[in-house]
């Protein structure tokens, strides 16, 4: 069954997260940084094109024989469909439109969602800036793994098993751990989405959809890109709770390697990142860090000092603060 881990608890932490305080300390010292905060008038111009190849191949799915449609799932289609998410990602923080119109990026992160297949642009926005906001809470962080998980899979084989399952475990823990009310605008997001779908069925046939949704699900799998997951917030290095990746596969995930830095600068967008460790090197270039996303995968499930439960933990924000009002 392959090496047991050794963790069998979270890493405890009582200080708070760390990019808000680094934010304060470069900002003060870098205030140029400012000005590169904002939108990305290409932003949405190059999602446009993702969206576009992927659609390409949506519609010459349906040429192909069933064997053909799984592997152009796992190669192309669950790279473009992963990085059309990142770009989604990049619309959540605003960057296509800018802070000044979030309606209009919500609408787009809903256009920008269909050739994924499944409902999750609303949702993602919604779950996602808590976590920036709390990261580490045991409530409020959904990017935390459960007890559940942290318990179940346990070694070599069970983490093989979790890294490939890992797109059910990251979209449906929200619902157990965190649940919240549907907002309209989500709602909106499904509806929009099941008619796509049922529109392409109608017209190209099952192959179609079967391909956008095995390009999401295969691409957030056992797939070099989703190496992104783990290498973010997983602790590799001891003391150390977000890791940057500085791979060649930042070209096609709109930067989101650069996570220490996107943790510090939300507000920045992907394509900007890389320019906020030119001015500020001496706040990340000492900070362990990844170059392959593959390798992290593969040391994920190898090393049994890496599991579910290699992450750094916070208290609930509602125990915190009654635990500070009894001092």
């Amino acid at each position: 069954m392959g090496g047991q881990v050794s963790r069998s608890d979270w890493i405890w932490s009582y200080t708070a997260e760390p990019h808000a305080t680094r934010r304060k300390e470069i900002l003060a010292k870098y205030p140029q940084i400012k000005k590169l905060m904002g939108l990305d008038p290409n932003l949405k111009y190059q999602i446009m094109l993702v969206m576009a190849i992927q659609m390409g191949m949506v519609y010459a799915s349906q040429f192909m024989s069933w064997p053909l449609v799984i592997l152009m799932s796992y190669t192309l289609g669950g790279l473009v469909n992963h990085s059309l998410c990142l770009g989604i990602h990049e619309v959540a923080h605003n960057l296509a439109f800018g802070h000044s119109r979030p309606f209009l990026n919500r609408l787009f992160s809903v256009f920008a969602n269909l050739p994924v297949g499944v409902p999750i642009a609303v949702t993602f926005k919604k779950y996602h800036l808590e976590h920036h906001r709390y990261q580490g809470d045991e409530e409020l962080d959904v990017d935390l793994p459960t007890e559940f998980e942290a318990r179940m899979f346990f070694n070599t084989a069970t983490k093989l098993v979790w890294v490939i399952f890992q797109p059910f475990f990251y979209s449906l823990r929200p619902m157990f751990v965190y649940p919240q009310s549907p907002l309209p605008l989500e709602i909106i997001n499904f509806v929009l989405q099941f008619s796509f779908d049922a529109l392409l069925v109608h017209y190209w046939g099952y192959k179609p959809l079967v391909f956008m949704i095995a390009s999401s699900l295969l691409g957030m799998g056992l797939h070099p890109v989703a190496g992104h997951f783990i290498s973010e917030h997983y602790m590799f290095s001891k003391g150390y709770e977000t890791y940057s990746y500085y791979g060649p596969l930042n070209w096609v995930t709109f930067n989101v390697g650069y996570h220490n830095e996107h943790h510090d600068f939300p507000s920045v967008p992907g394509s900007r990142l890389p320019l906020v460790r030119e001015i500020a090197p001496e706040y990340y270039k000492d900070l362990p860090h990844h170059n392959s996303w593959t390798k992290v995968i593969y040391e994920f499930i190898m090393d049994p000092a890496i599991g579910p439960y290699a992450r750094m933990k916070r208290k609930a924000m509602k125990t915190r603060i009654g635990e500070e009002r009894e001092e």
